[in-house]
């Protein structure tokens, strides 16, 4: 790879977020290999002059301006079988890789731990940043380690799960460490005889519903999927970065008054004796469910996801999270959380 001829100058970055908003880079590159990747933190004087951005699928960014500085797309693919013993097998997953398409690929194989994960939009790379999780589980209950170059030592370092600190729609990757490690790969533990976990309401009434017979690993695929689409726009045709709140959590003391006011506020308890309140029922109750300002909106089915209907501008639709932020802690005395990067 000849760095100075693969960099791009003034480079859209429209098709590559799930918002489809129109913002530029100054500066681009697509990484292919850890060979490339290596070259490119120890050879190339943009990435210690420019401010650098780590891109993965876009599925959980918002561009409010140009990115005034260089943008890394992470394109590793593949997958590879690590281990195979005693029912337990381990994967590695490059940091490129289509994360649906490695659910597929698990689930396929007759691997559990991934099923409910299924349809989430991004790559394998993005998934432990985010501590990526859907119907009762997360990708840090399948988590083995990360494969990461570190930009302060300068070499390939290897992070435990437990290192990576997951929490809820967070890890070190967005906090203490955040901007430090360049993602190359994930090595998940899968397993040949799944506990099946469709206790998630909604997933639950969509197997009932569907009436599939014997819980497979396919069938909980499928259930979640369809439960996706029901509830979720494909970002292919409508621009959204699925959820753009976290539910928030409060103490029980809290949930339990807001109960007596709101009774039918939907909460879910917790260890501790915390609630984690359902955002979405709260910003639908504050009546922004459907609603939409130009090209800036709330998706109609579901009150959590905003969304651009083609040309909104990433300033519009963080002026309306705004909105519905303030609307949410007026009504509820609750603040909202950005699950989205803003940028």
């Amino acid at each position: 790879m000849n760095l100075a001829e693969s960099i791009k100058e003034d480079y859209s970055l429209k098709n590559l977020n799930t918002f489809g908003v129109d913002a530029m880079a100054r500066y681009f590159i697509s990484a292919g290999t850890t060979a490339q990747v290596y070259r490119l933190f120890t050879e190339c004087d943009l990435v210690r002059k420019e401010r650098l951005l780590i891109l993965g699928g876009g599925s959980n960014l918002l561009f409010t301006r140009d990115f005034d500085g260089l943008v890394v797309k992470m394109d590793l693919m593949g997958t590879e079988i690590l281990s195979d013993s005693g029912g337990m097998v381990e994967i590695k997953a490059f940091a490129g890789q289509n994360w649906d398409a490695l659910v597929s690929y698990c689930v396929g194989m007759g691997l559990g731990g991934l099923e409910n994960l299924s349809l989430i939009p991004g790559t394998a790379g993005a998934a432990p940043v985010q501590n990526i999780g859907a119907y009762g589980a997360e990708i840090s209950d399948v988590l083995v380690s990360v494969d990461c170059w570190d930009r302060k030592s300068m070499q390939m370092v290897t992070l435990s799960a437990a290192e990576c600190h997951p929490g809820y729609r967070t890890s070190i990757f967005k906090t203490s460490a955040k901007d430090r490690y360049v993602i190359l790969s994930v090595t998940l533990r899968l397993t040949r005889n799944p506990v099946f976990n469709v206790s998630y309401g909604a997933l639950e009434e969509e197997m009932k519903r569907t009436g599939t017979g014997e819980i497979s690993l396919e069938s909980i695929r499928n259930a979640v999927i369809s439960v996706r689409r029901k509830k979720l726009p494909d970002p292919s045709r409508l621009g959204n970065a699925g959820s753009f709140f976290k539910n928030p959590e409060v103490t029980g003391n809290v949930y339990h008054e807001l109960v007596k006011t709101f009774p039918g506020i939907v909460g879910y308890p917790q260890a501790g004796g915390s609630y984690k309140l359902a955002a979405g029922w709260m910003i639908e109750h504050c009546g922004w469910k459907g609603y939409r300002k130009g090209d800036a909106g709330v998706h109609h089915e579901q009150a959590l996801v905003l969304v651009n209907y083609g040309n909104a501008t990433g300033v519009e639709i963080l002026d309306l999270a705004i909105e519905i932020s303030q609307s949410v802690m007026k009504r509820f005395g609750i603040e909202l959380e950005k699950e989205v990067n803003i940028l």
